[in-house]
């Protein structure tokens, strides 16, 4: 049930849906423009509810009036307006979109929606398992449209969510595949070491030996990481793990932390490492 405060906005709602149920062509039209005119005020008034309403009213008039490409843009607006106050209601406007792109073949728009909708799971609704979901059908999309820029920025998130999930053998493949694609690019080969760096802590919260082989991998891969700081921060963790020694590691830590900071991700994944030491103590 939405509110409308404004008397002119309800008389605009009224005469669209009477016009509309004249059902003649020209009404049809004059109903679009009243509730066009009716959500951009509702925009206006910051009537977020409202204003997603009255679009994907007039989304569904173009739909049934056959203007596929007006319905879609519509619903698009219908969800950035529920994403104010509905995220829920904004993922089915959305879905309802891309419903629309992909059948209509525009499968970059169509991915640029999933990602929308996977940041709205990721920081509205706190769903990691559906943004993982939308990210990687964004990226599948993109992908199939050669934007493998865009398409590696959705894996990334992926890996980092399946990372924090302990789905470590799936974040290991993102970043393996991200790096590997990285260093085929002359401008983008220097960020291979950060997926590089983020594969091997991933190896090194399952098991020390394959992550000894996987940064032997990397740095044929790519020689310039075994001088990086990434490496031989790897390389010193390695070592206090195998000496089990708790101390040196928090301190090898808090010393590269102070030149170059570890966002939470980083924190997350070390201090599960840290722990690891602390349990074969205890075993």
């Amino acid at each position: 049930m939405f509110l409308y405060e404004s008397p002119h906005i309800l008389k605009i709602l009224f005469c669209s849906y009477f016009l509309y149920l004249d059902r003649g062509s020209s009404k049809v039209d004059e109903a679009m423009d009243l509730y066009q005119q009716a959500a951009n005020k509702f925009k206006m008034a910051k009537k977020w509810g409202s204003a997603g309403h009255a679009f994907t009213e007039l989304a569904s008039l173009h739909a049934k009036a056959g203007s596929r490409l007006d319905a879609a843009t519509n619903y698009v607006e219908a969800g950035n307006c529920y994403k104010k106050t509905d995220p829920n209601e904004s993922v089915n406007s959305l879905l309802k979109a891309i419903e629309i792109y992909t059948d209509m073949g525009k499968f970059t728009m169509a991915a640029k929606h999933h990602q929308s909708i996977a940041e709205i799971f990721e920081t509205e609704v706190a769903d990691m398992e559906k943004a993982i979901q939308h990210y990687e059908q964004a990226s599948d999309y993109f992908r199939g449209e050669e934007n493998n820029s865009s398409a590696n920025k959705c894996l990334l998130k992926v890996a980092m969510f399946a990372a924090q999930m302990e789905n470590y053998e799936k974040a290991i493949q993102i970043y393996e595949q991200v790096a590997a694609s990285s260093l085929e690019s002359s401008l983008l080969k220097y960020s291979a070491k950060e997926y590089m760096f983020r594969a091997a802590l991933c190896h090194l919260c399952v098991d020390l030996t394959n992550s000894k082989i996987a940064v032997e991998k990397y740095e044929e891969m790519y020689p310039a990481f075994q001088d990086s700081r990434e490496c031989k921060l790897l390389k010193a963790l390695m070592n206090h793990l195998e000496d089990q020694n708790v101390d040196a590691f928090t301190d090898t830590v808090k010393e590269y932390d102070s030149i170059s900071r570890l966002d939470q991700w980083y924190t997350t994944m070390l201090l599960r490492i840290k722990k690891s030491i602390a349990a074969e103590d205890l075993c």
